[in-house]
């Protein structure tokens, strides 16, 4: 950049100003600092185990004579072809699936509802309702079977007038007195994650939509349900991969009645055969566990994602 300064009884010159330097921390080295503690977690703890499990999944045990000392040996696809021979790792995943279908839109349905009635400017003490709908998940998930356990026993429970009547543990309902735990330990969670999406919206779309006499009703069913639906399809998601990873309420279920098996879920399945101790085969189930759940999740993000458009 040049500068003419001119002055009575002098020559003209031109001065030249040097560009200043720009100071400041290098952006890569920036962005290893901050995201390498969780590489290296994400790594040791997600990648790691993933690429081991493969590994085990394709070996197999071998002896030398019926009581030989059992050597690994790699066995190729032998184990993935013993999981889709196995009649009970099948009939577990349909009988989750059976269960998510029916489980995750009324869970759902109850978190947008609780959702939709915190946000609405007719109720009064939000922050207590969001504290007592949101307090179950608090509550570990064992701890949560543990009780509703004692409540569904016909001998244990303080409304035997009830229990007594209905077998809550027995081989009809047992699903679905689990799907019941489920759903009040995970409702409040999902009620934060869509209600963290409602308080995002302006409010000036509201104002807009009463002066065109809308109810909050029509508001409700037009304007909130449709910009929230991000939301929804997250926590969709989320609850699909629960659904098919469901493990330590029917695993507390097995000690209150024998309705619950050792195969009742996937991963109760995986459990038990990784204790016999098969952990080859354990890892082949885990597999293909992993990749049916990613392809159930993503057909379910794609199709959500194409009517959304």
């Amino acid at each position: 950049m040049t500068t003419d300064i001119a002055k009575p009884g002098t020559p003209t010159k031109a001065v030249t100003k040097k560009p200043r330097k720009r100071t400041g921390i290098k952006t890569p080295r920036a962005v290893w600092f901050f995201i390498a503690p969780f590489s290296v977690l994400f790594g040791l703890f997600y990648i790691v185990p993933i690429i081991v499990a493969i590994y085990q999944s394709l070996l197999t045990v071998e002896r030398e004579g019926t009581f030989g000392k059992p050597t690994e040996v790699f066995g190729g696809f032998v184990q993935y072809a013993r999981v889709f021979q196995d009649d009970a790792f099948w009939s577990s995943i349909l009988r989750v699936v059976g269960f998510g279908v029916v489980q995750v839109p009324v869970m759902l349905g109850l978190a947008l509802l609780l959702a939709l009635l915190l946000d609405s400017p007719l109720v009064k003490g939000k922050r207590f309702f969001r504290l007592a709908f949101f307090a179950p998940y608090a509550v570990p998930g064992v701890i949560a079977a543990v009780m509703w356990g004692f409540l569904y026993s016909p001998k244990l429970s303080p409304f035997t007038a009830i229990t007594s009547e209905i077998n809550f543990l027995g081989a009809d309902l047992v699903l679905w007195s689990i799907a019941n735990v489920v759903t009040w330990v995970f409702v409040g969670y999902n009620m934060i994650i869509i209600y963290s999406a409602l308080l995002s919206i302006p409010s000036e779309i509201y104002e807009a939509a009463r002066l065109d006499g809308a109810s909050q009703a029509r508001i409700a069913w037009s304007i909130k349900i449709p910009l929230v639906m991000p939301a929804i399809i997250l926590t969709s998601i989320f609850s699909i991969i629960g659904t098919l990873q469901l493990l330590a309420e029917p695993q507390v279920f097995k000690s209150f009645t024998s309705a619950v098996t050792s195969s009742f879920t996937p991963n109760l399945l995986i459990y038990s055969t990784a204790s016999v101790p098969n952990v080859n085969l354990a890892a082949a189930f885990s597999v293909v566990l992993a990749l049916l759940t990613f392809a159930l999740s993503f057909t379910v993000l794609k199709l959500t994602q194409r009517k959304a458009d």
